[in-house]
């Protein structure tokens, strides 16, 4: 499902009107529609229900009386806000203001000198508050008189439901300058808003409901827009159903070089999680002294001791055996616990350029590139980079607050300079292709922000790259699994409770509900 600025949805809506002749009236009546589809779901007995519908002078407010004509024919109690003066009202807007008005109904302007206390009032006795103020044009900030109306609702307990995008929320940025309506549950027309889905956004925009409005598919379905959101749809696409005759050959060995004297669990979880993700064969690559400890606790793995420091980190002598056993691997996992002692960084730079096989970096190895970056463009085959964004930071020359400020264009200037699939970790995870290409991952919840669970991803994600897919299809199918996993962990144990180890015992369930759709 593409992803959609407020600019290409404008596009899109003047190639519907304009090229295909659909009548924008026509448009908001199906938006209209939709939300009331939406809302019998969620509130079965709408007669029942008093709604309050805060409208503003452009579409967006034609939307909300599109929306208050249904509500009323379905016998609910209706009571329609005008943010604006109804001689402002315009166009399709101002034909369904007539409509209203010709039911007989009343509307309610806040725009005057007592219109705050008409909102205190409404509020008093409103099941459901319907916000339908500003659309996806908006940007800056609120006025000071819809402010204090946003203020209210806000500290309210009502239910919020908000037309296309909650008003005083950036579509592009998915950021609030200011007060912002804060909903618990938004209907958007045709595409997801980048704003709906980018943090702080989604979050504000609860839960998303995307509805077909009849813009047509061939829109919809534009490849000149890069972003995508993941979905189990689109991850199942990739999947193929195992051959009856199909032995562990077939589904790939990953090497796994990892884990120091003391991280010896990183290796163990980026292990554990290959193995549930579906690799023939894993071996794990590690300091010769915890080479025991490793084995023990990787029964279904095989072990390779390599040459140490003093400290209890790989050593600059370790290449030549890594490179040895890549010969019998298909992708290379490198990274997890391994430090950054002076010669296990020297022992990174030395590797990579002299990489025949796919290579998933992550955590210590990106340490290792930090001021270098320079490799990446030399080496000869495909790359993988899960930065969290610390590590972004140090491989980028920028603060992580900068990272978090840019993280969409960061993540796809990076792969497309250091030709690599880059993942960048966080709320919302973005995976970008060297080729512009963008997917932002909606799994995943705070619950696994813990020690292990990047370790645990690198090795799914090295798995899927074994088996075949490639290595933007193995990111991104990574990065949804191990986030469901995790929400399934949660769901299961608590957010609070949940560990590194559970979102690993929880990808079987993960990959069977991927399976279903295949």
């Amino acid at each position: 499902m593409r992803l959609a600025t407020a600019a290409e949805m404008r596009e899109i809506d003047r190639k519907a009107i304009q090229e295909y002749g659909i009548p924008g009236i026509v448009l908001m009546e199906n938006a209209g529609l939709q939300v009331i589809r939406v809302i019998q779901k969620l509130l079965p007995q709408v007669s029942e229900k008093v709604f309050t519908i805060l409208v503003g002078k452009g579409n967006n407010g034609g939307d909300g009386l599109v929306i208050a004509r249904h509500l009323f024919n379905l016998g609910a109690k209706v009571k329609v806000l005008l943010m604006a003066d109804a001689e402002e009202f315009q166009g399709d807007a101002k034909v369904n203001l007539t409509i209203w008005q010709r039911l007989g109904q009343p509307v309610y302007p806040v725009n005057q000198v007592n219109g705050i206390n008409i909102v205190k009032v409404a509020l008093l006795n409103t099941d459901v508050l319907i916000d339908a103020m500003y659309g996806t044009g908006f940007h800056g900030t609120v006025n000071e008189k819809v402010a204090r109306v946003i203020n209210l609702i806000n500290a309210s307990q009502v239910m919020v439901l908000a037309v296309d995008i909650p008003s005083g929320l950036e579509a592009d940025s998915g950021k609030a300058q200011g007060p912002c309506l804060r909903a618990d549950h938004t209907v958007t027309f045709g595409l997801p808003k980048l704003g709906l889905v980018l943090e702080p956004g989604a979050s504000i925009a609860g839960k998303l409901h995307v509805v077909d409005i009849s813009l047509p598919k061939e829109l919809l379905e534009n490849k000149n827009i890069p972003r995508q959101l993941l979905t189990r749809q689109l991850i199942s696409q990739w999947f193929k159903p195992r051959k009856q005759d199909s032995h562990k050959g077939s589904y790939g060995h990953v090497f796994i070089v990892a884990g120091s004297r003391n991280m010896c669990g990183a290796a163990r979880m980026a292990v554990r999680g290959a193995l549930r993700s579906g690799v023939g064969l894993v071996t794990l690559g590690v300091p010769q002294s915890i080479q025991p400890l490793a084995a023990a606790g990787s029964d279904e793995a095989m072990t390779k001791g390599l040459p140490e420091t003093e400290a209890g980190t790989l050593a600059t002598a370790a290449v030549e055996p890594v490179l040895e056993a890549c010969a019998f691997a298909d992708v290379l996992a490198l990274g997890p616990g391994i430090g950054t002692h002076p010669e296990t960084v020297e022992f990174v730079l030395n590797l990579l350029p002299r990489l025949t096989i796919p290579v998933v970096l992550d955590a210590d190895a990106l340490n290792a590139l930090a001021g270098k970056t320079t490799i990446l463009e030399k080496l000869q085959v495909p790359v993988i980079m899960t930065p969290h964004p610390g590590e972004m930071a140090r491989l980028s020359g920028f603060s992580t607050s900068e990272v978090q400020e840019k993280r969409l264009e960061l993540a796809s200037t990076v792969a497309k300079r250091w030709h690599a699939v880059v993942l960048l970790k966080g709320a919302k995870t973005i995976i970008a292709s060297p080729e512009g290409e963008i997917l932002i991952n909606p799994t995943g919840n705070p619950g696994m922000a813990t020690g292990g669970s990047g370790d645990v991803l690198t090795g799914v994600i090295a798995s899927l790259l074994a088996q075949g897919f490639t290595t933007f299809q193995a990111a991104a199918t990574g990065a949804y699994l191990h986030g469901y996993a995790g929400d399934m962990a949660a769901q299961q144990l608590s957010q609070t409770s949940t560990l590194a180890g559970d979102i690993v015992n929880s990808l079987p369930a993960a990959f069977i509900e991927i399976e279903k759709h295949c």
